[in-house]
């Protein structure tokens, strides 16, 4: 039997195998399983009332039968007493926003055609559908007197056609007409075939009538929106450079009157200028972005200025960490953000004289596969707050505090009938020196259930993507199914990651992969010296860019018994303009394009290092993948074949680059790469 048939029917042997067993009270201290994904629960997109007394948010649960992910939106006393449904059943809501005084709240949900615009009274339940469209409402935002709704959405126009067919015969079946494409980005991983349009703002009556439009031209205007206090303009981010498809990140802001009025242009820099948010008052905007310099890796910074654009200025220009989504408090008297800090994300708060105040930590938890940063957060009345806390043992709950309180505290606890009856993997964090230049290193090390510091284990590498991204304390599917079979996991922050200041950062800017390989060495050469891991039992993965990093690796030692290759990239030429966001990957990640240096783009890449690899190598990645192609995987398999080194190639059907967004995907992943680690473990060899 070839090795892939063997590996996917011991993969999904062992996904429906856990199917098979649903949680209970007879399931009390088992290590979790693949079916245990179809359990899982987290809460996201908070919503503090006026008053400060109540939350609102959204519920994600899995639907085991679909296998999709679900979103009811629910809310809880800011004490943690009502907690209730506000709505029910299969629904995937998005975008919930409280009108001004709390009674309402829209959402954009599913009819018959497409997603649309509802508004719920939130005491009596009634609800009204506001739109009927063809496409997308995004970014709802209320005005401050409650009588509009402001919201992006697609406005299309007629592509290309290139030639003339006669006319078709009555009844005839024919092919589909030619694609003419002429655009920079013309896909999208995760949607597919881009359409034929451009986000325009549109604003409708809160009691129901036709969407108007607000902008017009050929440019997008997605980069977030505001309402003016006074509720006679819109606060927007777009970018209408005339570069606009070859410099995909320079977002300006603009005044747009509600009238129809010419809009007014309130920044004007090389960067982006996103997320605007007004003061309560009206007198100041505030927003994030960055001058841009050209490197792989911009601090988001936080700016204010006048509502007419004038008085520019950065707050908080020392803190070396990207500050993201600026909320206004009730008052205006600051501006509350969070930022990722050493792996951990951070609540804080500023004055406009810019001093900071930490308010909470451990937000996260939106993210279920690997711990990655994921978290939201929302201010109400009397400087209340609530967000998405979450650890190595849970996903996201919501946690409610106030600014000057005794601190916060959790009100939900969403996988308690779950997670509570299972023995999960203990997280601990190391830091560790790299051998290339004596920095210190960030890492965590999982111990799998019964961990006993007398024996030995085998240890699995497993490397973030991005590159610049960040691994922290958070709750990991895969990681605990990893650790589930006995594995110590170890996972790693080198170089390159986020949440260590930009400096760090850009340590790897034209330079990656390069050092960030040794830092992951040094982690695993220090956890071996603690002496519970077995080293002749090493395995390594990790995807997108942990997934060319592991290629990497491969290419540099034989010290891993086997490894799994991840939605990587294996040649960067190819890559650049294969990729769906080509020009954003060949303006920041490099410094020429590649027919210019082709010698650079080679050399640091895995496919260079192909001949020298050894280690039995799977490769993994969904079919619709747009970010990081399967034809990047398809290179480096048909390499490792002709070099007769023992490989496998899995193709997840179906999935874009965020494989683990189904969850039946997610499980079979993770048992994928456990039954690969198995068949060259030392039992298997």
């Amino acid at each position: 039997m070839p090795v892939a048939t063997r590996v996917f029917r011991t993969a999904l042997a062992f996904c429906f195998a856990a199917l098979a067993f649903p949680a209970g009270a007879a399931d009390a201290g088992k290590p979790f399983a693949p079916g245990d994904v179809f359990g899982l629960a987290y809460a996201s997109d908070p919503i503090v009332g006026p008053a400060g007394e109540r939350i609102y948010y959204l519920r994600h649960t899995m639907d085991a039968l679909k296998d999709r992910r679900r979103a009811n939106l629910w809310t809880v006393g800011a004490d943690g007493s009502g907690h209730r449904p506000l709505t029910t059943g299969p629904r995937s809501l998005s975008s919930p926003a409280l009108a001004p005084g709390g009674r309402r709240i829209a959402y954009v949900d599913k009819d018959d055609v497409g997603q649309q615009v509802f508004v719920q009274w939130v005491d009596g339940g009634e609800r009204a559908q506001l739109t009927r469209v063809a496409h997308t409402p995004r970014r709802l935002t209320w005005s401050p007197d409650g009588r509009w709704l402001a919201f992006t959405m697609l406005v299309p126009y007629e592509p290309t056609v290139l030639g003339e067919l006669p006319p078709k015969p009555e009844g005839a079946d024919w092919a589909p007409p030619p694609v003419v494409v002429e655009r920079s980005v013309f896909r999208n991983d995760g949607r597919g075939p881009r359409p034929y349009g451009f986000q325009h703002v549109f604003v409708v009556p809160a009691e129901g009538g036709s969407p108007r439009q607000l902008t017009s031209g050929n440019y997008d205007h997605d980069g977030g929106l505001a309402w003016t206090a006074d509720g006679e303009a819109l606060i927007v981010s777009a970018n209408r450079g005339e570069d606009w498809e070859t410099n995909p990140v320079n977002t300006d802001l603009f005044r747009v009157p509600l009238d129809g009025g010419p809009m007014t242009r309130l920044t004007d820099r090389q960067g982006p200028d996103s997320g605007p948010v007004v003061s309560p008052d009206g007198n100041t905007i505030a927003w994030t972005g960055w001058d841009d310099r050209g490197l792989g890796y911009h601090r988001k910074r936080l700016y204010v200025m006048n509502s007419d654009g004038s008085g520019r200025r950065e707050l908080l220009a020392d803190l070396d960490r990207d500050i993201e989504d600026p909320q206004w408090s009730v008052d205006g008297e600051r501006l509350f953000f969070r930022y990722d800090d050493r792996g951990n994300t951070v609540l804080a708060a500023t004055d406009l004289a810019g001093r900071l105040e930490q308010l909470a930590s451990g937000l996260a938890g939106t993210t279920l596969g690997r711990p990655y940063a994921g978290s939201d957060f929302a201010v109400g009345g009397k400087d209340r707050f609530a967000y998405t806390a979450g650890d190595t043992s849970r996903p996201a709950d919501i946690a409610v505090g106030r600014r000057g309180g005794a601190g916060a505290s959790k009100v939900t606890a969403l996988n308690e009938n779950l997670l509570a009856h299972r023995q999960l993997a203990r997280v601990e964090e190391r830091w560790v020196t790299s051998s290339a230049d004596g920095r210190d290193i960030q890492a965590w090390v999982a111990l799998p259930p019964g961990f006993d510091p007398s024996k030995q284990y085998p240890m699995i590498l497993e490397i973030h993507g991005g590159p610049f991204t960040n691994y922290g304390f958070r709750f990991s599917a895969e990681v605990q199914l990893y650790a589930a079979q006995g594995y110590v996991v170890l996972y790693v922050n080198p170089r390159g990651s986020t949440s260590y200041g930009e400096q760090f950062g850009n340590l790897i800017h034209h330079a990656y992969p390069g050092q960030d390989y040794d830092d992951l060495m040094s982690a695993v050469d220090a956890v071996i010296d603690e002496g519970f891991v077995d080293p002749e039992q090493l395995y390594v993965t990790g995807g997108s860019g942990g997934g060319v990093l592991t290629a990497w690796i491969v290419g540099k030692t034989d010290r891993f018994r086997a490894a799994v290759v991840a939605k990587p990239v294996i040649n960067w030429a190819s890559f650049v303009l294969t990729a769906d966001m080509a020009p954003y990957f060949a303006r920041y990640w490099f410094p020429a394009m590649p027919w210019e240096d082709p010698e650079g783009y080679w050399a640091r890449s895995p496919l260079s290092l192909v001949g020298n690899v050894t280690t039995p190598t799977m490769l993994l990645t969904g079919e619709a993948d747009l970010r990081t192609p399967i034809s990047e995987s398809e290179q480096y398999y048909q390499a490792l074949k002709l070099r007769g080194v023992d490989t496998a190639l899995v193709r997840m059907p179906g999935a874009y680059h965020s494989i683990a967004k189904r969850p039946s995907q997610l499980a079979a992943k993770a048992a994928a790469v456990l039954a690969w680690f198995e068949r060259y473990g030392a039992a298997g060899s």
